[in-house]
């Protein structure tokens, strides 16, 4: 009998990719809208589309698996095109319900949303958690703007150098994490980190690293719970300060620019967890150094 307490390998998948038609990431203002108005308001792409499979592939998956994840949510339809005109109003995940302020503490600014998937014996993706990422509006434009503060966002797109200044740079910036899962445990999400975190360590600072990846994981104790519709937010303070929080409850701090930077990399490096995420992401991150 297989466990469902988290039944599925933690090894890095990517969803197909194919074009679509308008960006994984929406803002909808919905002044005076009942909630009924306010969701058919807030939508936005996932990163994976119905469309990218096959009937017959669905059909598969949907007999096969459905019994043991159901879920009562659908992507909802394509609405509008990137904005984050309107900062007063909370932006909505679509697939997943998840929702997230538009700033964080006094200056950092929702920069752009994703979704973290994982496979269940190879068949099905489920939404383990919805991400937000942050950043401190100030700070980009005073460590990247005299670099490439006179480019324009599209000729920024794809820029591998601009990337990895996001990264190596001492900006504010949060990865909001909104678990949506609800058979999840804070052991599973130990286990998660060791690995991909680990992974990135070992990849920007070499293999003797151990000791900092025990200090990171060994702040999700057991007794945690994380319920679906918990936030975990890891936050890269000034001074390449790593601060963790649990539902408003800071669980620790480590000052390290390597974990920082391996931290954020799971979402803005060249492998992320949502390619399209990134995209919005630093289309966004680009605009704010023309404001």
């Amino acid at each position: 009998m297989v466990s469902l307490r988290f039944p599925f390998s933690f090894s890095q998948t990517q969803p197909p990719h194919h074009s679509r038609p308008l960006s994984s990431f929406t803002v909808a203002a919905a002044l005076g809208a009942t909630a009924i108005g306010a969701t058919a308001a807030f939508t936005a792409l996932t990163s994976s589309s119905s469309q990218d499979r096959s009937p017959l592939h669905r059909q598969f998956l949907e007999s096969a698996l459905n019994f043991l994840f159901p879920s009562d949510r659908t992507s909802l339809p394509v609405w509008g095109s990137l904005s984050l005109a309107d900062m007063s109003v909370p932006v909505v995940e679509s697939k997943t319900g998840a929702t997230f302020p538009p700033v964080l503490g006094d200056s950092q600014k929702l920069c752009g949303i994703g979704l973290r998937k994982k496979s269940v014996l190879g068949l099905k993706n489920i939404d383990v958690y919805a991400f937000g990422v942050y950043a401190d509006e100030n700070d980009i434009k005073k460590c990247l703007g005299g670099k490439f503060g006179k480019l324009s966002g599209l000729e920024l797109k794809g820029n591998k150098e601009f990337s990895e200044d996001v990264l190596e740079n001492d900006i504010s910036m949060t990865v909001s994490l909104h678990i949506v899962y609800g058979r999840l445990s804070i052991r599973s999400v130990r286990s998660a980190f060791e690995e991909s975190v680990g992974s990135r360590l070992q990849k920007f600072g070499g293999s003797d690293n151990k000791e900092l990846l025990q200090r990171f994981t060994s702040q999700f104790k057991d007794e945690i719970k994380i319920p679906r519709g918990s936030v975990i937010n890891l936050s890269r303070d000034k001074g390449y300060v790593l601060r963790t929080s649990i539902d408003g409850q800071e669980v620790g701090s480590i000052q390290s620019k390597l974990l920082c930077r391996s931290i954020l990399d799971l979402y803005l490096g060249e492998e992320p967890f949502d390619k399209q995420a990134k995209e919005d992401i630093e289309l966004n991150l680009a605009s704010y150094l023309h404001k």
